[in-house]
């Protein structure tokens, strides 16, 4: 639950944050483009790899960038305090094809709607927040959906980087049923663990969908209210 209600909002406000600014015309956009999504296509097993060297507490990156200016980092991966933030972390890494679904998403809308709300004095900004953002919030309800299925089933950053530890504070639920099933041999446990999580999954995604109705807007919709005015 840590997991999923900290690490989906962050990627799904951080993926739209840099879809927004790929999405500007300047010099070198394609390479940015492409270094943005480039992690994401990387193998799992190794960005956990990396991610834990970077983190280890003693020779990693992490800390002897610090150590340059006299700060003593934490211990990370190796504190129960710390880990599954830096497991959250990581997992920022691989946001790139969200991304690319936003800034597909951002091109794809009509440019007059913005045209028209910066001949009224809108500023970027609020043209972003009153006519893009609304836009995208059906590419934003898919995103939503697909992160909270990724985040209840994420196994590998924990199983590679700590396998759930410190003190089980990165034993996942998905890691506990591999566990239980492989490690313990307790098949039984596992399988019931596993219709567990997949009713977990299914309520969170039918809440989701319910609440699509107050705020997912379709451009449909409009169409069909200026139908039945014109009608009428």
């Amino acid at each position: 639950m840590l997991y999923v209600f900290v690490a989906v909002p962050l990627q799904i406000l951080l993926s739209l944050l840099f879809a927004a600014l790929l999405n500007q015309q300047i010099h070198g956009q394609n390479v940015f483009r492409t270094l943005f999504f480039l992690p994401s296509i990387l193998p799992e097993v190794a960005s956990a790899i990396v991610w834990a060297f970077i983190f280890n507490p003693s020779f990693g990156l992490m800390n002897s960038f610090l150590r340059i200016f006299g700060i003593e980092g934490p211990m990370w991966l190796n504190s129960s305090d710390w880990a599954m933030f830096c497991v959250i972390i990581m997992s920022f890494w691989g946001i790139g094809g969200t991304i690319v679904i936003f800034l597909s998403s951002m091109q794809g809308i009509d440019s007059s709607l913005v045209e028209a709300a910066a001949l009224d004095g809108a500023s970027g900004f609020r043209t972003f927040m009153s006519v893009k953002l609304p836009l995208l919030s059906p590419i934003t309800f898919f995103n939503l959906i697909m992160g909270f299925i990724g985040g209840f089933k994420v196994f590998t950053f924990s199983y590679v980087m700590t396998g759930g530890g410190p003190a089980f504070s990165t034993l996942t639920f998905a890691l506990y049923i591999y566990k239980n099933a492989f490690e313990y041999f307790d098949m039984g446990y596992a399988c019931a663990q596993s219709w567990i999580l997949f009713a977990i999954i299914a309520l969170f995604t039918s809440l989701v969908f319910r609440s699509s109705q107050f705020w997912v807007f379709y451009e449909t919709q409009t169409v069909s209210k200026k139908e039945r005015k014109h009608d009428s």
